[in-house]
C-alpha cells in the first residue's frame, strides 16, 4: 500500500510528465494546438511560419517538465535513485507553487496568453506544487 507522499509523488510525476508530452504535441501540431492550448497568438503565428523559437522554447519547457516527473517518480521508488531527490523536489514544488501564485504578476508580460490559459495553467502548477511538496515532506520524514 502507498502512503500519501508517494502517491502525491506518483500523481505529481504523472501530471508533469502529461505536461512534457502536451508540450510536445504542440511542437508537433505547431500552430493550432498553439492557439488551442492558450500560448498566444505571437507564438503560433510564429509556429505556422516555420520560425524555430517557438519549439526551442516549448521543447526546453517539455525537457524540464520530463526531469521532474522522473524525479518524482524516483522518489516515489519507480525509478532508480537520483541525486538530491529531496531539495530537487521540496524546488519543484516551490516553482510551482510560485508559478501558480505568481500568474497575477506574470499575465501582463505575456498580454497574449487567453485568461483561460492563466487560469487553467495556474491551477494545475498550484496542484503540482502541493504534490511535490507534500511528497518532499514524506521523504523527509523517512517514509
Amino acid at each position: 500500500m502507498h502512503d500519501l507522499g508517494t502517491n502525491a509523488l506518483l500523481f505529481g510525476g504523472t501530471l508533469s510528465a502529461i505536461a512534457a508530452l502536451a508540450h510536445v504535441v504542440c511542437i508537433v501540431l505547431g500552430g493550432p494546438a498553439y492557439r488551442l492550448m492558450g500560448a498566444g497568438e505571437r507564438m503560433a503565428r510564429a509556429a505556422e511560419a516555420g520560425k524555430t523559437a517557438p519549439a526551442l522554447v516549448t521543447a526546453a519547457i517539455a525537457g524540464v517538465l520530463l526531469v521532474w516527473a522522473v524525479y518524482a517518480f524516483s522518489g516515489a521508488g519507480l525509478a532508480p535513485s537520483l541525486p538530491f531527490t529531496r531539495p530537487v523536489l521540496a524546488l519543484v514544488g516551490a516553482v510551482y507553487l510560485a508559478r501558480a501564485l505568481a500568474f497575477p504578476l506574470l499575465k501582463p508580460m505575456f498580454p497574449d496568453n487567453s485568461s483561460t490559459f492563466w487560469y487553467l495553467s495556474s491551477g494545475i502548477c498550484l496542484v503540482l506544487g502541493l504534490s511535490y511538496a507534500v511528497g518532499a515532506a514524506a521523504l523527509g520524514a523517512g517514509s
